[in-house]
Parts: C-alpha cells; structure tokens; sequence
C-alpha cells in the first residue's frame, strides 16, 4: 500500500514538474517574440530605433547600438504619443509603428500591408471628409516625401517625424480609417498623385504659418492647397 502511494505521488511530482517546466518554455518564447528589443538589448535593431527616434525628435542621445535609459525613455515617450503601451519595450507593435520589421516573421507582403493601413490612418485623420481626389493627394504627399531627401525615406518615418502632421499630435492617427481612406492610400501607392508633386498642404482659413503660404502651390482640392 505504502509503494502504492510512493509512486502516485512520485508520478504526480513529474506531472507537475513537466507542467512547469512546459508552461516556462511558452511563457518564455512568448516573451521572446513579443519583446524584441528592451533595456539592455545591443545590434543593429537598437541602432535602426535610435536613428529613427532621434530623426524623429523623440532620442537626443547617441546611436549607439545599446539600449540604455535614455532610448527606453525615447521609446516610452513615442509608445505614448501613437496608442502604443508605454512600457519601454519594443516588440512587435512599436517596431511596425516605426517601420521597422523584425526577423520574427515579418515579410514583404506584410510590410505592404502596414504601409497601406499607416498611410490610410493619416488620410482618415487629416482628410475625411474632404473630396476623394484630396485624400489621394494627401497620401501622395507622404510618398513624395519618401522620395525627397529632405525627409525621412519610409513612409513611418514621414508620418512620425515630430510635428509634421497633426493628427499624430492629437492622436487621431490611431483612428481606424474607413474603406474610401484605404483605397485612396492605396491609390496612392499605385502612382496617382493628384498634388503634382506637392510635399506640403495647408489650409488656407486655418494656416497662421507665414512660412507655408510662400511655397509655390501646385493644385488646389477642397480645403487644403498643395505646394511645394
């Protein structure tokens, strides 16, 4: 009875321990997938979310490659200002929001896919409502930025550069847009540009900025003049 009751419990014990042992092991590659770059963490990844910080206004530290206390408060201060969690890790989420795509199964056609809904967030944010054409223009202006070397060369890095577009800073740009802002992102992306290559817009009975108004203007739609 005694030998009985000795192996009952001996199976119970490595019952649980494989059930520790197995729940670890998820748990921790959970963690490792989730949290990609966080304090401590050195290579290429931390250097590429210093430059983008730093290009962004959010980092005044060195590119460095090393995670240390001043990229987790960059990082914090970004999560912050785009919906993120603030909590200082850069996982997936905040990667994408950056442009930055991880090895952890990110590829081409997901990388589009993110472009199309980041470029589509700020047509819904800065130009719902206003004539088909405009959101066009609008996303165009963003892609024409990209191909400027006067502007960050990604389409998250024009969109989150500090204080290029309002709706960034109000936190609109975390609005889901609807189906005719994505189709004007995506229209977009397929080559239309009805701005004729403007890389700003402005709206005339709003802008207070002396600057805007002597750029030449390139069209006219709805609210908003573009120019260059």
């Amino acid at each position: 009875m005694l030998k009985n009751k000795r192996k009952i419990l001996s199976i119970i014990a490595i019952i649980f321990v494989m059930t520790m042992f197995i729940s670890y092991n998820v748990f921790f590659r959970t963690t490792n997938v989730q949290a990609t770059s966080r304090y401590g963490s050195t290579g290429s990844e931390v250097t590429q979310i210093q430059t983008k910080l730093k290009r962004w206004g959010y980092y005044k530290g060195a590119v460095d490659g090393v995670y240390g206390s001043k990229t987790l408060a960059a990082v914090k201060w970004f999560q912050s200002k785009n919906g993120l969690t603030a909590d200082g890790i850069a996982g997936t989420k905040t990667l994408r929001a950056m442009g930055i795509y991880s090895n952890t199964g990110t590829g081409s056609s997901s990388t589009n896919s993110n472009d199309v809904n980041l470029l589509a967030r700020l047509v819904y944010g800065e130009a719902r409502g206003e004539p088909y054409a405009g959101q066009v223009a609008v996303a165009a202006v963003v892609l024409n930025r990209v191909k400027s070397s006067s502007f960050p060369n990604t389409i998250a890095g024009v969109i989150y550069q500090r204080g290029a577009f309002n709706v960034v800073d109000d936190g609109q740009i975390n609005l889901s847009p609807n189906s005719t802002a994505k189709k004007a992102a995506q229209d977009a992306l397929n080559g239309w540009d009805p701005s004729y290559g403007a890389i700003y817009y402005f709206n005339p009975n709003t802008a207070t900025n002396k600057w805007i108004w002597s750029r030449p203007m390139t069209v006219t739609i709805g609210k908003h003049r573009f120019c260059k």
